[in-house]
């Protein structure tokens, strides 16, 4: 594991140091005003290049291209090349590597209240999940929580809603019963499915496209994008619009190194993530249409639960909600559950 560590720490340095003598080899280059300095950072992801994970880092990359004039580079390190999820949130911690962006999950280890994003059944429609997300009292108060983290919160988009495939159709409550379903290593969401009467079972996500081709588990759940990308329609007969949560993904920096960076690039950079989280956002609306007429041309159906079905399933994971209201923050619980209200009326 030291070893490890140790030869992270070295690629990380070497990465740097290419990244100064793009910097170093760019400053004489362009019409900077005289003085400026010109700087090149590594941003870095671990999902696969055709992701909206991926649009988010590179328009991110670009517009902080465009609004400081070409003198702030960022290179963007997609498919894990610097790590995994979990590497990758020590490593902004620490500050070896100042941008990363990537889904909440595995970010609840760090930052346990941003579990109240494990509420299932919150949304209506993705709507208001993003008012949510961009109220003022709300979002500040999220800020905070990175920040207490070690890290400055610059945007959230997403993905869309998590959705359920499966070889069983899906019409109302009664028919989750008994699915053996894989899940995230997330101890809500095993929770939610048992709530329902799955079977819910944690799996390396490499083995689930061989694991539903060898019937050793029934169903999966994701957002429409990873289902497409990784071709699991293709394993499977039905895709249900259960829509228990958003897929969520941030863009996120270093804290201390934000507040090192002058009051001018502070602002390029925010100005530069506002504009790359609505982006990325649009492009997840626009890929999720395409991605559903996917699935539908392959034959697989997409069914749609009605009502009755959805209130049901509120009803049954209502335990959810208080084992995460137990383990959050109040104040954090208290203002996402009134936010919602206040949005989706």
């Amino acid at each position: 594991m030291k070893r490890a560590k140790v030869h992270k720490r070295i690629s990380l340095a070497l990465i740097f140091i290419s990244m100064l003598l793009i910097g170093i080899m760019t400053a004489s280059c362009g019409n900077d005003e005289e003085g400026e300095q010109r700087y090149a950072y590594p941003l870095a992801t671990a999902s696969p290049e055709d992701t909206v994970t991926q649009i988010y880092a590179v328009k991110f990359a670009e517009e902080v291209d465009r609004l400081s004039n070409g003198r702030i580079k960022i290179q963007v390190y997609a498919n894990s090349t610097l790590g995994g999820d979990r590497e990758l949130l020590e490593s902004c911690k620490d500050g070896d590597i100042p941008f990363v962006v990537q889904n909440t999950a595995p970010q609840v280890t760090f930052m346990p209240d941003l579990a109240i994003f494990d509420v299932p059944c919150a949304f209506d429609n993705l709507d208001v999940c993003r008012a949510v997300l961009d109220d003022e009292e709300f979002n500040s108060l999220i800020a905070s929580v990175y920040e207490k983290g070690g890290y400055h919160l610059l945007g959230i988009a997403d993905q869309g809603f998590r959705v359920m495939s499966s070889n069983k159709p899906v019409t109302s409550i009664e028919d989750f019963e008994g699915q053996k379903i894989r899940t995230m290593e997330n101890p809500f969401h095993l929770e939610f499915w048992k709530s329902i009467g799955a079977n819910p079972t944690p799996m390396s996500f490499a083995e689930v496209y061989i694991g539903l081709q060898q019937h050793t588990i029934d169903a999966q759940e994701n957002p429409y994008e990873v289902i497409v990308s990784n071709r699991l329609y293709e394993q499977q007969d039905y895709v249900i619009e259960t829509n228990h949560l958003p897929h969520l993904i941030t863009l996120i920096m270093n804290d201390e190194f934000f507040d090192s960076m002058s009051e001018k690039d502070q602002q390029i950079i925010m100005e530069a993530a506002a504009i790359a989280t609505e982006f990325a956002r649009q492009a997840s609306d626009d890929r999720i249409a395409d991605r559903v007429k996917i699935i539908e041309d392959s034959g697989t159906k997409i069914l749609t639960l009605d009502a009755e079905t959805h209130n049901a399933i509120v009803k049954a994971s209502a335990g959810v909600r208080e084992s995460i209201k137990s383990k959050v923050d109040p104040k954090v619980y208290d203002a996402y559950i009134e936010c919602i209200g206040k949005y989706q009326q």
